[in-house]
């Protein structure tokens, strides 16, 4: 069997991973029921509750790519006829869109120019026109642009709304300051090959509440 070249990764993702990840990766298997694999487990949700800046998220690594947090999210947090607020400035913006629609959302797509931060006073603007938005949606560093977004304004007009907010951070967390209780978010989600710097294959998520 060939051996895999040593690459320098400068993409967005998969990134460089460090070889004591590589090297923990290759301990013994063990039960999901262990005693220590739960050990484990506890150790990873406090350690993302460091990296999201929080003291009292529920966070856990969902199994799947940043696309099965954003899945998880959309899907726990909507139902059919709930009306949703996306802040679309780039490709993965126009994922959630999707992702809300098939979920059977009243979806309020804003479209901004991609490249440049979403404006505020634009979402601001549209939560005037609406009396029952569950939730708004953004993204903290869209892949497609390399935009990063200021985040705490968003937050704050949504919750000055009554709405829920949710941030995608696939592409920032562990890179970029993520601040999950000051931005006073109610759920967040990542991916581990970005800034994190380690193989792909888990979604770390936050949530103010448990997750369906």
């Amino acid at each position: 069997m060939p051996a895999v070249p040593s690459r320098i990764l400068l993409g967005p993702g998969p990134s460089n991973v460090s070889p004591s990840v590589l090297q923990a990766m290759m301990q013994p298997m063990i039960g999901y029921m262990d005693p220590d694999f739960m050990l484990i487990m506890d150790e990873v949700r406090e350690l993302l509750k460091r990296v999201y800046q929080s003291d009292t998220a529920n966070t856990l690594a969902i199994s799947g790519t940043g696309s099965a947090g954003m899945e998880a999210g959309l899907s726990s947090l909507l139902e059919p006829g709930d009306t949703v607020v996306m802040c679309i400035y780039g490709f993965f913006c126009e994922r959630m869109v999707e992702m809300a629609n098939r979920v059977g959302a009243n979806v309020v797509p804003l479209r901004a120019e991609w490249g440049r931060p979403f404006p505020e006073e634009m979402l601001e603007a549209e939560l005037t026109k609406h009396s029952n938005v569950k939730m708004v949606t953004a993204i903290h560093a869209e892949t497609s642009t390399g935009v990063r977004q200021p985040i705490g304004g968003l937050a704050r007009i949504a919750k000055e709304n009554d709405a829920l907010f949710m941030v995608d951070t696939v592409t920032s967390l562990g890179g970029n300051e993520v601040a999950f209780d000051e931005w006073n978010a109610d759920y967040a989600y990542s991916a581990t090959q970005k800034c994190l710097g380690c193989p792909p294959g888990l979604s770390p998520v936050s949530s103010k509440r448990p997750c369906d």
